[in-house]
């Protein structure tokens, strides 16, 4: 991971790092030796490198973490929009219709108007 034990080191003695990108970027074990060293003081974000997390995940041990399971990336009400806009999609397609044309990306082979 770009973040292994090497890059941890560089850090300043009581770095707080925050992962809410990738979980692969983190080198797991390196993370873990850090919060138990003290080196990093706490550790947060909710991407995990598998997910869902396997229960004997280091980094649910580890001391001064903050994890949850990759919700930060949306809110309810966002989650609430794309599941009635698929639902609406899927209605469409199965009456025969046409999608609205701004849900398009391709169409007939042709990337659509709108990212042209």
């Amino acid at each position: 991971g770009l973040f292994d034990k090497n890059r941890i080191a560089m850090c300043k003695k009581g770095v707080v790092i925050v992962n809410n990108a990738r979980g692969a970027i983190m080198d797991t074990q390196a993370i873990a030796d850090a919060c138990t060293s003290g080196h990093v003081a706490g550790y947060g974000g909710d991407v995990w490198p598998v997910q869902p997390a396997p229960k004997d995940h280091p980094w649910r041990f580890m001391p001064n973490h903050a994890m949850t399971s990759h919700i930060s990336g949306t809110t309810i009400d966002a989650q609430l929009r794309y599941a009635a806009g698929v639902k609406d999609m899927l209605d469409r397609h199965f009456r025969g219709e046409d999608f609205p044309e701004q849900n398009y990306i391709v169409k007939e082979g042709q990337l659509a108007p709108q990212y042209r």
